[in-house]
């Protein structure tokens, strides 16, 4: 085990993770925070590598909020974000409006677009009306803070 002394690097992909993160922020695996220290979470079969992600395209993971680790993959031209339960993007906390912002899916990459929520949307701790999200970029709705894989293609 590594005992973490403010940052350290994820067991999995290698990539630096900070005391405080429960999950790696570039590939998603589940880090052991109670002891100080991390170790690899047994996969299942939904636990992708960063290789599999790549393969299947954008995807947001949950770094922050009530589903830690669930990943939403971007694929389709155009994703509804909210509290609606008919959103395409599902997120349950009174912190996000029924319909609080859109994803677009083009050549150019992936855009999220606030839908005039009453908390706004951040991108890397920046209120947005509108953005083009990068390959590790931190996109926070209400209580829920997900990182952004471009999956190699965005």
């Amino acid at each position: 085990m590594t005992e973490v002394v403010g940052m350290d690097k994820c067991p999995a992909c290698d990539s630096a993770v900070s005391a405080e993160d429960s999950v790696c922020p570039s590939c998603g695996v589940r880090l052991v925070g109670a002891t100080a220290s991390f170790e690899p979470v047994a996969a299942e079969s939904s636990v992708r590598s960063p290789e599999a992600v790549s393969a299947d395209g954008p995807v947001l993971v949950v770094h922050k909020g009530a589903e830690v680790g669930e990943r939403f993959y971007i694929d389709r031209d155009h994703l509804s974000v909210g509290r609606d339960p008919g959103s395409d993007i599902f997120l349950n906390d009174v912190t996000v409006s029924r319909s609080h912002a859109r994803l677009h899916l083009s050549p150019e990459g992936v855009t999220v677009e606030d839908a005039g929520s009453l908390n706004g949307t951040y991108v890397n701790d920046l209120l947005v009306d509108k953005a083009l999200l990068h390959s590790g970029d931190a996109l926070q709705i209400g209580r829920f803070r997900m990182i952004f894989l471009s999956g190699g293609g965005a």
